[in-house]
């Protein structure tokens, strides 16, 4: 599959240099460049695009910002000169982080990890059935698809640019953002509790405060949503006097 690509980056010879390097990919296409993420969002409500090239430090709107606006953006890759962001440009589920001056290869590298995201994206029933009837999902990991069972995954933990999947007997880590994930999974059972961290909830064994006992590990509810958090686990199932 092609992906098409947008250049958003207020430096002429940056947009020059990623130009040259998606015309060398096979599988991209440039279908928009723009200097700023006021400009994008215009070309974003006009096309299609499915991978984004995205700097930071630029007027008006930073990259940051532009994850953070609300508006629903394509898989994005940050392409910035500096590396103070990394840590944050991740928690907004970006696929990669690029530091200028960047190689071709490096650049490739991410490039094939946005395709496969999409792939996944376009191609659900690869990853996950959606069918009500089954008890189980699929996942890419290491080379291999493996099997799921809703019932023995624990919880999903998001780390940097990947997520882990905590079962009762194993740990996989698979190149998966936690919004990709947590749009797959059936939220009778399933529950965001955290930016990072989703739960099964028919495997919670206790909750003190803002933690909860999961069995194999404890994790924290964020305080920002602790309130509908527990309405949500609680609702119906709390016997009161």
């Amino acid at each position: 599959m092609k992906l098409n690509c947008m250049i958003v980056d207020d430096e002429p010879m940056a947009r020059i240099v990623l130009e040259e390097y998606i015309e060398d990919v096979d599988f991209l296409q440039l279908a928009g460049k723009a200097e700023n993420p006021v400009k994008a969002k215009q070309l974003l409500e006009n096309q299609r695009i499915d991978l984004l090239f995205l700097d930071i430090n630029m007027p008006r709107m930073s990259g940051i910002d532009f994850l953070r606006s609300g508006q629903e953006l394509p898989l994005t890759i940050l392409t910035t000169a500096y590396t103070q962001y990394a840590v944050e440009g991740f928690e907004l589920d970006v696929v990669d982080y690029l530091v200028k001056p960047f190689s071709f290869e490096r650049f490739v590298k991410a490039c094939e990890r946005a395709k496969e995201y999409a792939e996944l994206k376009n191609k659900p029933a690869e990853m996950l059935s959606h069918n009500p009837a089954d008890n189980y999902f699929f996942v890419k990991c290491d080379g291999k698809i493996e099997k799921i069972l809703y019932d023995d995954l624990i919880y999903v933990e998001a780390m940097l640019n990947y997520i882990v999947l905590h079962t009762a007997t194993r740990k996989l880590v698979v190149y998966l953002t936690i919004k990709s994930i947590t749009e797959q999974l059936p939220s009778n059972f399933f529950l965001k509790i955290h930016k990072s961290t989703i739960i099964n909830t028919s495997k919670i064994k206790s909750i003190e405060g803002n933690e909860i006992d999961m069995g194999k590990a404890k994790v924290t509810i964020s305080q920002n949503s602790y309130d509908s958090v527990m309405k949500e686990i609680l609702k119906g199932r709390m016997i009161k006097r």
